[in-house]
């Protein structure tokens, strides 16, 4: 009978029946540092971008500040789209008239009237009125907004999802270049992407 890896009696001490071989545990990844470290050399998304000098630090870290701005940016941008198509969805609605004789039909029955043109205030049916309703309930599915919506939407999920990372380095270079990017891209368009702007 061959003696079993776990010892004597096949039951051996549990916590060390998980534990890895040392010769397995040299190759693995490195483990992830948990405190905040300044290492220039700290890899950006891959090991190929690692910057090896001064200049290459900084020029990483303006890229982290410039994808913050541009974060903010995005963000300032659907709150504003999203206001717009609220607004195009519910603050013009055509309601026909009952009774009420277009411009045009009075027109021609005029016989003083030369022939043109005729634009309204109602535009090119006469027959309606515009009314405004205000902003309830959720606004009817549209493929012309409902398209670009989700597709900004992926798009601040990604670029959100980057700067996760570069934080996740525990670079202090990075985390600051992150919080600097932020600060200036609210500065710049924090007004456009604010509620109580409309």
């Amino acid at each position: 009978m061959s003696p079993s890896p776990h010892g004597a009696s096949g039951h051996g001490n549990s916590a060390l029946a998980g534990a890895a071989p040392p010769s397995a545990s040299s190759i693995s990844e490195p483990a992830m540092v948990m405190v905040f470290q300044n290492i220039q050399a700290t890899p950006l998304y891959t090991n190929t971008w690692t910057p090896r000098s001064a200049g290459a630090y900084a020029g990483t870290c303006i890229f982290l500040l410039i994808l913050a701005v541009v974060f903010r940016a995005l963000i300032a941008a659907k709150i504003q789209l999203d206001h717009r198509w609220a607004a195009a969805a519910y603050s013009r609605r055509y309601v026909v008239v009952a009774g009420q004789t277009p411009a045009s039909e009075r027109i021609q029955n005029d016989p003083n009237a030369s022939t043109a043109t005729l634009v309204t205030s109602n535009g090119v049916e006469e027959k309606v009125v515009v009314v405004q309703r205000p902003l309830e309930g959720n606004a009817p599915f549209r493929f012309s907004v409902d398209l670009p919506r989700a597709g900004l939407v992926m798009v601040l999920a990604g670029v959100g999802y980057l700067l996760m990372l570069a934080v996740m380095t525990m670079n202090v270079g990075y985390f600051m270049s992150v919080l600097a990017g932020v600060f200036v891209g609210d500065l710049a368009v924090g007004r456009f992407g604010s509620s109580e702007a409309h």
